[in-house]
């Protein structure tokens, strides 16, 4: 399955990305500064919005726990002649990093799968630097009962084949609970995605 999932992602997420999901990266991530980790990196779908190489960013870490996944990002980043990212296999639930490496945490449809999220969310403020940034892409709970309602039914067997990607996170309010402070946030409607994974939330939040 997570060799089928990487060769498959980018096709099922093409008609959304067009649509929508690359208008979103690019403004989310386009004026980025410092030291950058961004979380589940996938197969680089957030590789061409990032700041050039060079001040004002700094390092620039990808975190991809799948091998599979790794390859496809290996080969985007050969592709981009993006030469300065690091990749490492990290989980976004147990970070090898100290307290305080970065300046920004990344985090686009990553959260939906994390098997915990809210110890996620406690690594990702644990390696962030005071005052730093939390900027997220995620598709989360309908506010709308109806789809909602359908979430709920079709979560269980979407999990299965999706990689643990759940449908009904309220994850604006975990990033809340997880002591980040949000700054800007959107709430709107993913175009030409299924319509159980059209409601997203996105912004960015700081360290307390």
């Amino acid at each position: 399955m997570p060799r089928l999932m990487a060769w498959i992602y980018d096709p099922f997420m093409r008609a959304t990305e067009e649509a929508c999901l690359r208008q979103w990266r690019a403004e989310l991530l386009a004026g980025l500064v410092g030291d950058v980790l961004e979380l589940g990196a996938g197969t680089g779908a957030n590789l061409p919005f990032y700041p050039a190489p060079g001040p004002p960013l700094g390092r620039l870490v990808l975190a991809e726990p799948d091998r599979h996944m790794r390859a496809r990002l290996h080969q985007r980043l050969h592709e981009l002649g993006r030469a300065d990212a690091e990749v490492c296999d990290a989980d976004a639930s147990a970070l090898p990093f100290a307290d305080g490496s970065f300046d920004v945490v990344v985090s686009t449809l990553v959260l939906c799968s994390v098997p915990d999220q809210a110890r996620a969310l406690a690594e990702a403020r644990r390696v962030l630097r005071p005052g730093g940034r939390l900027v997220f892409l995620e598709h989360v709970a309908s506010d709308r009962p109806d789809r909602l309602a359908w979430q709920r039914r079709l979560e269980p067997l979407w999990k299965r084949v999706a990689g643990n990607c759940h449908l009904t996170r309220d994850t604006a309010a975990a990033i809340r609970a997880a002591g980040f402070t949000v700054e800007r946030i959107e709430r709107q409607s993913a175009r030409r995605a299924l319509p159980i994974v059209r409601p997203t939330v996105r912004g960015v939040a700081v360290r307390a």
